[in-house]
């Protein structure tokens, strides 16, 4: 995948490009790690490159069911917050028992869900707003798939941010080297792919 998405035609195509490259960053920063590194949290935040990833997998599984459920409450939206908020307990956390390639594995699979639902729902439909969640709005009956979609992307985006970071307390690596590595990208004086050698 290029750095930067392609151009586009519609707000559908939009929206699905922007998701998909936010997406794609969390593979480029967790490109050749091993579990060791991905479940370290070696910058001041307690967060590791394996916890941002469970994370926003789990951001975009309960964000695309609201839309899948659309315009109806999911049923993970009734229970009490006490209830919903025990779900977060090890959100960010990769446990010792989880290995890199088991979260990469999740992610992939909901990442193809998520574009799913970009591809074939109704943008404008209403995504009922959760009651009892402190942090979303009290006025608001419901927002659009459209804005959920908008979400997805600063939720991704922000993620991302913070694995920049992580990754680089790790060992060094910034994105685009770690994505023309991923992509095996020929060395140039000015960009050398993560695990090659630099050219002169």
């Amino acid at each position: 995948m290029p750095a930067m998405p392609p151009p586009i035609a519609d707000e559908r195509a939009g929206l699905k490009e922007y998701v998909a490259a936010q997406q794609y960053a969390f593979k480029a920063i967790a490109f050749g790690l091993t579990d060791e590194q991905a479940r370290s949290a070696p910058s001041v935040s307690s967060l590791s490159i394996g916890g941002l990833i469970k994370h926003v997998t789990n951001c975009q599984k309960g964000w695309m069911e609201r839309v899948a459920a659309a315009p109806e409450l999911t049923e993970s939206d009734k229970r009490p917050m006490e209830e919903q908020a025990g779900d977060y307990g090890d959100e960010f956390v990769m446990r010792d028992d989880e290995t890199l390639a088991q979260i990469l594995a999740a992610f992939d699979a909901q990442n193809a869900e998520t574009i799913r639902l970009i591809e074939t729902s109704d943008l404008g439909a209403a995504v009922p707003v959760p009651p009892g969640v402190p942090w979303f709005p009290k006025d608001l009956q419901a927002w659009s798939v459209r804005w959920v979609i908008f979400h997805i992307i600063e939720e991704l985006a922000r993620h991302a941010g913070q694995g920049d970071i992580i990754r680089e307390s790790i060992d060094g690596a910034t994105l685009y080297e770690l994505l023309a590595g991923l992509e095996d990208w020929e060395p140039t004086p000015w960009l050398t792919p993560w695990g090659k050698e630099a050219v002169s």
